[in-house]
């Protein structure tokens, strides 16, 4: 398409990363909004939502010109009613010259999980398909219908919702894949660990831009990273001694303390000032001794166990759970925002571990109950395929669950969360109920089974390898 000049008040379709052209208009950003650097980009106003975003010049079309075009590969009724709205500004406008205004408030009620989310970009005949532009920076508002008592700077820097439970998130406004509104900290940036979640994070720390130093037990898996731009430590005591704030996620409670106490460990590293977080799944106790360890050697402390796979780790759209320090977890703000979609602080040390083994306890059940489920189907004689497009269609329906279900149906159990973590996490959920006297005879029950699937060699396959467990 030939070079289109642009100017503001001009209505536009304005493709935003993955999400489909939608109809919107150039206009003024707020004041304290500083454009991205790079290349030429227009603040635009969305019709039919309260999304405004940079996009990039290349990114935009002028609305008459491709009006047909559009409305031709975008089906469905948010979008019609966005082009509904643009008609009807028009509309008004005749006669008149009318404005769209941005909201005078630098705030705004919700994330990007609304109208255009349930789109996908088709290509012009005359556009080949492009992946999202990570590196395309962008400042994305959104309200949803029902707003929670969430304010968001218009800056993109924090997002802080504050619950009645007193806990508080920092949330992106979509994943890092295609939100590059992003200022990376200044912080120098350590990470350990480079399993299935940590590389994930690592990847996109660096394509937000943040400097980054790793190190993993296996070196040779820092060869990726290193020719994606980061550096390399030779010891956590290295990274941690040459770096702001050092990021660990590792397997389990033992493998989070010999990385602190062992040889040429973090806690070598500590001295004042020095930052460590640790995202590994443990138990309150390993998390409460690391953290007074790290303290006492002067050093600043959050746990920041993370809710996700391997896949949502990549596409970085994890859900951290922080607790501890909490001028650390608002110095992390970019950090958090770069690996996932969502993370709240929810207080003291061990609070974080505590409710992220509730999370894990009630997925590792669930998942146990679908395989349950899908060989009862089997035995009797249903179609398990007919069971699944079910369930699909009712209120269970998740993507987690046609996931896994997809797994089982088609013996693919390549690890997206290992089974013996799922397993380890269910069992010290029950040990976190025992703590407290507190039945958890679900998880009880899952538990066995898990313990019976990695008799069957299933530990280092996908957790919906349980299924197994079930057919032996």
């Amino acid at each position: 398409m030939a070079a289109v000049s642009l100017r503001l008040g001009d209505l536009v379709w304005g493709k935003l990363g993955r999400y489909p052209p939608w109809p919107g208009k150039i206009v003024n950003p707020p004041k304290d909004l500083k454009k991205p650097r790079g290349k030429k980009c227009f603040f635009v106003k969305f019709f039919g939502t309260e999304d405004h975003a940079w996009i990039k010049v290349e990114q935009l079309k002028p609305y008459h010109a491709h009006k047909e075009e559009m409305i031709k590969i975008n089906k469905g009724k948010r979008f019609q009613q966005a082009v509904d709205a643009v008609e009807e500004f028009l509309r008004r406008a005749k006669g008149k010259d009318q404005d769209l205004t941005i909201p005078e408030s630098s705030t705004v009620k919700g994330v990007m999980a609304g109208p255009m989310a349930a789109f996908k970009w088709q290509p012009t005949v005359s556009e080949p398909v492009k992946d999202a532009d990570p590196h395309f920076h962008h400042f994305l508002l959104s309200q949803t219908e029902k707003p929670a008592v969430c304010y968001q700077a218009i800056t993109k820097k924090l997002k802080i919702c504050e619950e009645e439970t007193g806990s508080t998130s920092i949330q992106a406004a979509d994943s890092t894949a295609v939100n590059g509104s992003i200022t990376p900290t200044d912080k120098k940036i350590g990470f350990l660990g480079l399993g299935l979640m940590g590389s994930g994070i690592v990847s996109n720390l660096l394509k937000m831009g943040h400097t980054v130093t790793v190190w993993n037990r296996t070196a040779e898996k820092c060869d990726l990273f290193i020719q994606e731009g980061a550096r390399l430590g030779r010891t956590p005591a290295e990274v941690v001694s040459t770096c702001d704030i050092t990021f660990a996620c590792v397997s389990d409670p033992k493998a989070a303390k010999d990385l602190v106490l062992g040889p040429s460990g973090v806690l070598q590293g500590i001295r004042p000032g020095k930052c460590y977080v640790d995202m590994s799944t443990v138990d309150a106790d390993t998390v409460t001794e690391l953290a007074q360890v790290i303290v006492s050697r002067g050093g600043r402390f959050l746990e920041a166990p993370v809710s996700g796979n391997q896949q949502l780790s990549n596409d970085g759209m994890l859900v951290i759970l922080a607790a501890g320090d909490r001028g650390l977890y608002e110095d992390c703000s970019s950090c958090f925002q770069a690996m996932g979609k969502t993370s709240f602080f929810l207080g003291e040390v061990g609070n974080a571990a505590k409710m992220m083994l509730i999370v894990n306890m009630v997925q590792g059940s669930f998942m146990a109950t679908i395989a349950e489920g899908l060989t009862l189907a089997q035995v009797t004689g249903q179609s398990q395929q007919t069971l699944l497009d079910i369930l699909n269609q009712g209120q269970l329906a998740s993507i987690f669950l046609d996931q896994k279900c997809q797994n089982i149906l088609q013996g693919n159990f390549k690890p997206d969360f290992y089974l013996k973590y799922i397993q380890k996490d269910l069992r010290l959920a029950i040990a976190l109920g025992d703590a407290v006297n507190h039945p958890t005879p679900m998880a009880a029950a899952a538990n066995e089974v898990y313990k019976r699937a990695k008799a069957l060699d299933q530990s280092d396959n996908d957790m919906s390898a349980v299924y197994r467990a079930y057919i032996h």
